[in-house]
């Protein structure tokens, strides 16, 4: 397959747009007119043709962009990226699994050959060549889960199993939506999931522990998460509130739709075969409002998704004090028509 990647920002003058082809494989995370806070886990297997789904880690017109502002991230603050000394054979198989995965479904763009423990990496988009020893810190210029994950778009973390619960105690964490690897990391499941309201009540996490602490090594699962972000900006990390939280305040009905985004994160879980840790990436997907009305299922579902989800929701979602403004810009892109089932596009 060829990609055309993108010479775009992520910060000061946002010049991040997805093309017509990227809004069409947007993963959309509604399949209804409304919505709760839900598990929603399904096996993460192939996907249609040209969908975010496809291949086990997607790679689009953003990926050059992305690592370089995840390098941009990790030269300001290093304590984005952390794993506690137990956690490098971990590592080393999420580098393994990515590098394996990226060789076989895009070899055009990376290549990996291997002769016993002695590695040949290929990245061509970002121009790398390394030969190294598999399992030998030394042969690499980071630890291997910062190696590889330097080179793959989305955060990532990795938990530890162990007395039935999961431990957060690795992590490249450059892109997420208000929480913090630093403070997070060493804490158990519950403790890190803690901020979510009303999933704790009616026993979400508690089902999706006794989900994860069962799954299988080769069955990997996925699911959406969202929110809002004024600006495409990937790093709203609470570290740098001072810097993106007072965005919020500076929507207006002139700017919104340009502004305004919804960010869907695709998550996948997958049980790493020596050191039986649970590899969590969360792929970061950004579309502006204007992008994301010119599918007019999407538009018309948007639109009763925000006006009806609970306030405490909307609040933790990030857009509570927008939601107005919001309802007001989606209307005019609503005739009232019946959105057909599930989230893909209608055409």
């Amino acid at each position: 397959m060829s990609i055309e990647f993108r010479n775009e920002s992520f910060r000061d003058d946002f010049t991040y747009r997805n093309s017509p082809a990227a809004i069409k494989r947007f993963p959309f995370p509604f399949a209804e007119d409304e919505y709760m806070y839900s598990v929603n886990i399904e096996p993460h297997t192939p996907g249609r043709p040209g969908s975010v789904f496809e291949h086990a880690f997607d790679v689009d017109e953003h990926y050059v962009s992305e690592m370089r502002d995840r390098a941009m991230v990790l030269a300001e603050d290093p304590l984005r990226c952390q794993s506690l000394p137990h956690m490098t054979l971990a590592g080393w198989d999420l580098l393994e699994l990515i590098m394996e995965s990226k060789a076989r479904d895009y070899p055009d763009l990376f290549t990996l050959t291997k002769n016993g423990n002695r590695w040949h990496w290929i990245n061509r988009p970002l121009g790398i060549d390394q030969k190294f020893t598999f399992l030998d810190e030394t042969t690499l210029p980071y630890g291997p889960m910062e190696y590889i994950t330097r080179q793959a778009q989305g955060d990532f973390t990795l938990q530890d199993q162990r007395d039935d619960d999961l431990w957060m105690e690795a992590g490249m964490v450059t892109t997420q939506a208000d929480w913090s690897l630093d403070f997070d990391i060493g804490m158990r499941f519950h403790e890190w999931h803690a901020p979510v309201p009303r999933a704790h009540q009616l026993g979400v996490f508690d089902r999706a522990l006794k989900f994860l602490l069962k799954l299988q090594h080769g069955a990997p699962v996925r699911r959406f998460n969202w929110t809002m972000t004024v600006d495409p900006l990937l790093d709203t990390s609470p570290e740098n509130y001072p810097k993106w939280g007072p965005s919020r305040a500076s929507l207006t009905p002139e700017n919104i739709g340009r502004r305004m985004h919804l960010r869907v994160e695709l998550q996948t879980l997958f049980r790493l075969p020596r050191s039986n840790a649970i590899a969590f990436p969360i792929r970061c997907y950004l579309i502006s409002f204007d992008e994301l009305v010119t599918v007019p299922k999407w538009a018309r579902r948007l639109h009763r998704v925000i006006k009806t989800i609970p306030e405490d929701l909307a609040t933790y979602k990030g857009f509570q004090r927008n939601r107005e403004l919001m309802v007001n810009y989606l209307a005019q892109h609503d005739d009232g028509a019946p959105t057909s089932p599930g989230w893909w596009p209608d055409d």
